[in-house]
C-alpha cells in the first residue's frame, strides 16, 4: 500500500479538516501520515508507540511531508493507560491484531474513554480470522463489528476496502 491508499482508508471517518486525533500503535507512521494529510494544519495528532526509532522516522517524515500539523509523540504502550486529551477520533491500523483476542475487549474498552461523546473509532485490520507470525491475531470486518458491538459503540460501519498481497485485503472500519 501506498500513502494514498492508507489516505482512501481513513477518509470515510474524517469529514472535514482539524480535530484532535490519535494514532495507537502507530509504528513508523504511514497513517499517521494519512492523518496528517487528511487533518490538515487545523488538526492535532498524537501518535503513541513503543519503539522510540519509530517515532523518530515518522517524526522527520512528518516534519518533511506535513510541516505545518502538530504532531505528539508518545513512547508508550496503547494497551494500557494513556495520558491524552479527549479526543474526536483515534486510528489503530494494523494495531489491534498484537493483542490476544482474550485482552481485546479490555483494550478497546479502555481505548473508548480517550474519546469525546461523537468521537470515532477506526480500526484498519487484514480481513482475515486467521494470522501468522507477523499478524498473530487479525480479525474480519464481521468479527469487529461484533467486539464493537459488545464494547458499546452504538454504530459500526465499513468504510472503505483496499487490496493486499499478504493476508488477502485490508478492511477500514468506523465505530462511535
Amino acid at each position: 500500500m501506498n500513502h494514498r491508499d492508507h489516505v482512501n482508508l481513513l477518509r470515510p471517518a474524517i469529514p472535514e479538516p482539524g480535530g484532535t486525533w490519535a494514532d495507537l500503535g502507530s509504528g513508523r507512521g504511514a497513517f499517521t501520515l494519512a492523518l496528517a494529510d487528511l487533518l490538515g494544519p487545523q488538526g492535532v495528532i498524537y501518535s503513541v508507540d513503543q519503539e522510540a526509532a519509530a517515532l523518530q522516522d515518522q517524526a522527520r517524515a512528518l516534519r518533511r511531508q506535513f510541516p505545518a500539523v502538530t504532531v505528539h509523540t508518545l513512547r508508550d504502550d496503547f494497551t494500557g493507560a494513556l495520558d491524552l486529551p479527549p479526543l474526536n477520533g483515534i486510528v489503530l491500523a494494523n494495531s489491534l491484531h498484537f493483542v490476544e483476542p482474550r485482552l481485546r475487549l479490555a483494550v478497546v474498552l479502555q481505548i473508548k474513554t480517550l474519546l469525546r461523546p461523537e468521537g470515532r473509532l477506526v480500526v484498519v485490520e487484514y480481513n482475515v480470522d486467521a494470522g501468522n507470525t507477523w499478524v498473530p491475531y487479525p480479525f474480519s470486518y464481521p468479527r469487529w463489528e461484533a467486539l464493537a458491538r459488545e464494547a458499546g459503540f452504538g454504530h459500526t460501519e465499513l468504510l472503505a476496502t483496499a487490496p493486499s498481497s499478504f493476508l488477502h485485503g485490508f478492511y477500514s472500519a468506523g465505530s462511535w
